[in-house]
């Protein structure tokens, strides 16, 4: 639903330049003068007047004019929707596709259209009814909703009072079987048979079943006629036969929904136990729709053509996406399972842990859209800092529980799980996700271009966040005396620093070692070696190494700010965006919020407490996991616990790529990224001041490698500003293979 960013397109030849100048002034004054004809009050960046079209088409240098490039231009619908669109390019805000606003019903696709009507339509012939969607509702539902009709028009002919709805259940058992291409209608029925029906009322009153005035007091429309109700039938009607069909559509309606694609089957459940089976039976006219066939007069109430729709997928309950409102229940369940049987009588750990985790993925889709909404709504410095302090709380809260958990048992793998969670946030979000977005949208779009320029901040505070890269420095060559040059890592700034500062001055310690040439001065074999921080009494690390850990938790957070000021104050031109006010000309409609401020607030407070107790159960059962599981511990802190929180912001880059719209896709892993360097990985050292733990910033040699690594590959791909599947298809691959390295890898020691 957001509209495709105009992005421009570079010419390698000079002698074209000036001419591709020309062009760009040319459409850049188009644009301006089309969207003033439209009446739009159109949002552009502070530009120098030196910088302005008209001049900069007489420059003809080598350099290609930037100030000519076509600008970014994004539309919205009100200035709700136009402000989450602008934030969406900021850094350091949470990227969201989804929409803060209610989308007015003329500006929707047919296709959208269609999710949200209701099933009293009658259309033309559209084909065959039989399709694998309507054989698929005749094998899950149809048989024996309609054998279940037969069994309850049977209990009303016996009752003899009931027959008229024996009648009814009898049609709608054959409705039921195959609803496709029939209708139920309300019919009105003659004045005559109104009296007899309604168990000798005398003169029909006005009301809602007959189709006359609806009385203005709180009551159902069936329930107009208070005599109606108490007919003979009628009460046997609601005692015996309704409870069950109720019981059985509402069983449809519930998993009809679950599945999403089978809402239709839901919408169809949910009318026939509101609407048919309350009206009186002369009233409800079961008919097949035929090619020719013009239908008689009266209210439409039913009419199904299909069981199956997947474009469901798009379906929104109050803004929030379908599968987010199913996912909602399984938080509930993991909650009272959690704490209501914390014996373990009922279900086990893993199942525990594996509920915990999947409960995440909705609480942090919530989460997104309460902080969007939020800051769609409010100026720049309350969005700021709302999306500064909530952008991390799904994996704060996870990391702090586990070190909690792990400094009350003494268990110093906890801080392990943490560390290679953290890395397999990194390198998935570098790698993985950026990937995984040019490889889905590579194969609609033939080449996809992207601000190489705001690109280009995250990745520069990235690489100064991880820092350093394999390099070729001095050290003494093996099995001689004399030095060589052989490749070594230089000494990286960032999270890393600590890490290669305990290396160089720390103390070589081995575990066991066995004497290979049984000479005192050969050759050994030693195993379980590590760098000790704690000898003579742990001078080393606390007079150098946590002096330098406190150090960089505090220099890091302070680049980010640079960076937030950098981008969103002193140069903010160089993300180019024009936010135009109206969606279509003619068309003004006022912001139709789906959250306001304090809804959204609530939510995410309540989401982020659901978010801690999920968080709580899922490190108070990983311990049987970690300790019975034959998988590197290290392989499933990297992929399980760091790639499931991040679930809907991959989902929000591939539904951005599809659209073409590849900056906002690559922006989404490098924000998290620099989010994890420059304020996880800080937030959780300042913690541990307050709450000593076994976490310290000292990474091992895979984590170290793995993600200087991958941060230079991505510098690499991202440099001309455009790509393919092809690079996509590059980035994904080095990620599996550095995920198939973890999955070697043994765990910890002493984990």
């Amino acid at each position: 639903d957001v509209p495709k960013a105009t992005e421009p397109r570079g010419d390698s030849d000079g002698s074209r330049r000036g001419s591709l100048c020309d062009r760009h002034c040319a459409a850049i004054n188009n644009v301006q003068g089309d969207l003033g004809d439209m009446g739009c009050h159109l949002h552009r960046p502070r530009v120098p007047p030196a910088m302005s079209p008209p001049s900069c088409c007489q420059q003809h240098s080598d350099e290609v004019c930037e100030s000519c490039v076509v600008k970014t231009t994004l539309t919205a619908e009100n200035a709700v929707e136009a402000n989450k669109l602008s934030n969406n390019y900021k850094f350091g805000f949470k990227k969201w596709k989804s929409h803060v606003t209610a989308r007015p019903w003329e500006d929707r696709s047919e296709i959208v259209k269609e999710l949200y009507s209701d099933l009293n339509v009658i259309r033309g012939s559209g084909g065959s009814t039989v399709t694998c969607g309507n054989v698929l509702y005749l094998l899950l539902f149809g048989w024996w909703l309609s054998l279940l009709y037969v069994l309850v028009a049977a209990m009303m002919f016996v009752t003899v009072v009931g027959a008229p709805y024996g009648w009814l259940c009898w049609d709608l058992a054959g409705y039921f079987l195959w609803p496709f291409g029939k209708v139920i209608q309300k019919v009105e029925v003659p004045k005559s048979r109104q009296v007899l029906g309604a168990c000798d009322a005398g003169v029909g009153e006005s009301s809602a079943l007959l189709g006359g005035p609806v009385p203005r007091r709180w009551c159902p429309r069936c329930w107009v006629d208070a005599r109606y109700w108490q007919c003979a039938s009628t009460v046997v009607w609601l005692c015996l036969g309704y409870p069950a069909l109720v019981l059985a559509h509402g069983l449809v309606c519930v998993t009809a929904w679950l599945l999403v694609v089978l809402i239709p089957v839901a919408k169809l459940s949910a009318r026939t136990v509101a609407r048919v089976l309350l009206l009186p039976p002369e009233q409800v006219a079961v008919r097949r729709l035929r090619m020719t066939e013009v239908p008689l007069e009266g209210e439409v109430i039913l009419c199904c053509y299909r069981a199956v729709n997947p474009y469901y997928y798009k379906y929104a309950v109050d803004g929030i996406n379908v599968f987010a409102v199913n996912l909602l229940p399984l938080v509930l369940v993991t909650l009272v399972l959690g704490y209501v049987d914390s014996h373990n009588r009922l279900t086990s750990s893993p199942v525990k842990f594996t509920l915990a985790l999947l409960s995440i993925m909705p609480l942090s889709y919530y989460i997104g859209m309460a902080i969007a909404s939020i800051s769609a709504q409010s100026n720049f410095a309350v969005g700021a800092v709302v999306n500064a302090t909530f952008g991390s709380i799904t994996e704060l809260t996870f990391y702090i529980t586990a070190l909690i958990k792990g400094s009350r048992e003494g268990n110093r793998c906890y801080a392990e799980i943490v560390k290679s969670a953290l890395t397999g946030t990194l390198v998935g979000c570098v790698l993985f996700v950026p990937g995984l977005c040019m490889v889905i949208g590579g194969i609609r779009h033939q080449e996809q271009r992207f601000n190489s320029r705001s690109a280009g901040v995250s990745s520069a505070l990235l690489f100064l966040s991880v820092g350093g890269e394999l390099g070729t420095g001095v050290s003494p060559g093996l099995g001689t005396s004399a030095w060589a040059p052989t490749p070594c890592p230089s000494i990286p700034a960032g999270v890393f620093a600590p890490t290669l500062f305990s290396k160089v001055y720390g103390k070589l310690v081995c575990g066991e070692c066995h004497n290979v040439t049984q000479n005192p001065l050969g050759h050994y074999l030693c195993h379980n070696c590590h760098f000790d921080l704690m000898e003579n009494n742990g001078t080393l690390y606390y007079s150098h190494v946590q002096p330098l850990v406190y150090t960089v938790s505090l220099l890091l957070p302070a680049a980010y700010l640079i960076g937030l000021f950098f981008t969103l104050k002193t140069h903010s031109h160089i993300y180019d965006i024009h936010i135009s006010d109206c969606h279509m000309p003619g068309h003004h409609h006022s912001a139709v919020v789906h959250w306001s401020r304090w809804r959204a607030l609530v939510i995410l407070l309540l989401s982020t407490l659901c978010m801690s107790a999920c968080a709580d159960l899922a490190t108070e059962h990983i311990s049987p996991i970690l300790t019975n599981s034959t998988i590197s511990q290290y392989f499933i802190g990297v992929t399980v616990l760091a790639m499931v929180p991040e679930l809907p912001e991959i989902v929000n880059g591939i539904q951005f790529a599809l659209q073409n719209n590849l900056s906002l896709s690559i922006e989404i892993g490098n924000c998290i990224a620099v989010q994890v360097c420059m304020l996880q990985i800080p937030i959780l050292v300042l913690f541990t001041i307050f709450y000593p733990t076994n976490f310290t910033l000292v990474f091992s040699d895979l984590h170290v490698y793995a993600s200087m690594f991958s941060v230079v590959l991505m510098n690499y791909i991202f440099m001309d500003g455009k790509c393919d599947y092809f690079q996509g298809t590059v980035l994904v691959m080095v990620y599996f293979i550095l995920l198939a390295v973890y999955f070697f890898a043994p765990s910890p020691s002493g984990c």
